[in-house]
């Protein structure tokens, strides 16, 4: 009769429900730790295989569909691969997720991560497909029509690169510097112009357009010196300090140094002449000081390139960035270096 008042206890059947919530709390709390545990060891043994370079692309499906492993989590990957130059196992990445994500923001972004991977690795053709597939999906993709265009500037192919400026300028984006740059390579690169046509009609479109000066400019001196020095104080000297620099002696007018200021500080510094005693730009009248001075120093001029929009630095000149990939924005910059020739040997 006792056990059966005991059983019958509230108070009994309420420990008996704790304990069993507990048990059955700590066995799934427990479970879940020691699969955690498991997916977790072959993850590092998958992540240790991405070392040795023999990922598959099953594994990645592996990864993204047993391990839900996040989606960004795969593409964070794919950069990584980018990267570090390995530009064809991000592309593996991106080709085997294709075929499994199913939502089309997804598929955009998979779309666009792929043609620019393709794009850095000079994969040209496969990238314009790309670009032209995501914008069969997303019309108005903006990022997808500016890469285009980089793919058809690399291609020499400025016609189609003008339809796609002209698909911008309906989604009223600024193209105007770009439709100037576009047609200046267009002009330079055609091969049923001479280069008298062509520097003729160059420095037409700079009195037009002066974003055009380094462009125009650096032509001339490559290719029709008489052409640029007759008209070489309508240019912005200092933008083409370097090309300046580098010139050789005889390839310089100094008619038209004597009647240019800049020109007559730059070849002082440099030592073809000895016109000016003092400049204002300070890494010339450092040289210029040294020139005049008795004891001889080997300095010289070396030059570096920043973007105005992205702020990157690069070591030569490119009229489109190679990171931001806007045109026209590298800014030259003089430095003082030590000179590849040691002057004191020569005294």
């Amino acid at each position: 009769m006792l056990n059966i008042i005991e059983y019958r206890d509230p108070l009994f059947g309420i420990i008996i429900l704790f304990f069993t919530i507990f048990s059955i709390s700590f066995l799934t709390y427990t479970y879940t730790i020691y699969k955690e545990k498991r997916s977790r060891k072959e993850y590092r043994k998958l992540i240790k295989r991405f070392d040795l370079g023999t990922l598959k692309e099953e594994d990645y499906i592996h990864l993204y569909k047993t391990y839900n492993l996040p989606f960004d989590s795969i593409l964070l990957l794919a950069s990584t691969f980018i990267h570090n130059g390995q530009y064809n196992k991000a592309i593996n990445i991106y080709l085997t997720l294709l075929e499994h994500v199913s939502q089309a923001a997804q598929k955009e972004e998979l779309l666009e991560y792929l043609g620019n991977t393709y794009f850095k690795s000079g994969m040209l053709k496969r990238a314009e497909n790309i670009y032209i597939q995501l914008l069969k999906i997303s019309p108005r993709n903006k990022t997808a029509l500016k890469h285009l265009i980089f793919v058809f500037q690399k291609l020499k192919e400025y016609t189609k690169a003008n339809e796609v400026l002209d698909a911008l300028n309906e989604l009223d984006e600024d193209i105007i510097k770009d439709k100037i740059y576009i047609n200046l390579l267009k002009t330079i690169d055609d091969p049923l112009l001479s280069f008298e046509i062509k520097s003729t009609q160059l420095y037409n479109n700079f009195k037009i357009n002066k974003v055009l000066n380094r462009l125009v400019a650096t032509y001339l001196i490559k290719f029709n010196k008489e052409l640029f020095w007759k008209h070489c104080l309508e240019f912005n000297l200092y933008e083409i300090i370097d090309i300046l620099w580098y010139l050789e002696f005889e390839d310089i007018n100094f008619t038209q140094v004597e009647a240019s200021r800049f020109l007559s500080e730059l070849y002082s510094a440099k030592g073809y002449i000895n016109n000016a005693i003092s400049s204002d730009i300070f890494e010339l009248q450092v040289l210029i000081s040294t020139k005049n001075s008795k004891i001889k120093v080997d300095l010289d001029l070396n030059f570096e390139f920043f973007c105005n929009r992205c702020k990157k630095t690069h070591p030569v000149y490119e009229s489109r960035c190679p990171h931001c990939y806007n045109i026209l924005t590298f800014k030259v910059e003089p430095k003082l270096a030590k000179s590849s020739i040691n002057l004191t040997s020569l005294v």
